[in-house]
């Protein structure tokens, strides 16, 4: 994975978050007019933050009659590199830490324990 995912800011992820949801290249025009009904951004910075993604390789862009942006690394190939980057920043790679974490401070519902017991039984099954 391109080490620059890392370094998508906040900003720049709400770019690729319009991007991802489209599931085809947009135009600037479409980018433009999701992300100004989100945010109070202009133009010129939805422009910036275009092309610094571009810059990173995470966005291509195709000169057409206008620019046309295509996101190059799937929502979920930039989940899973933030996730296990989180992972081996905060608990040293152990995947089993960060669980333990999450049912120590009460953030996961009942109903959200249930579910992962049935994931990590169906893990079982299968290895």
């Amino acid at each position: 994975m391109n080490k620059l995912v890392s370094k998508i800011t906040d900003s720049e992820l709400e770019v690729m978050r319009v991007l991802w949801k489209a599931g085809n290249e947009l135009p600037i025009a479409e980018i433009r007019r999701v992300l100004e009904e989100m945010s109070n951004w202009d133009t010129s910075t939805i422009k910036t933050l275009l092309r610094r993604l571009c810059e990173k390789g995470v966005v291509s862009v195709n000169k057409r009659e206008v620019f046309y942006y295509s996101p190059l690394v799937s929502e979920t190939e930039y989940n899973e590199y933030v996730t296990q980057s989180l992972i081996d920043r905060l608990y040293y790679g152990s995947a089993k830490k960060l669980v333990a974490s999450l049912l120590g401070s009460k953030k996961l519902r009942d109903s959200d324990i249930e579910e992962l017991r049935t994931l990590f039984k169906v893990g079982n099954e299968d290895e």
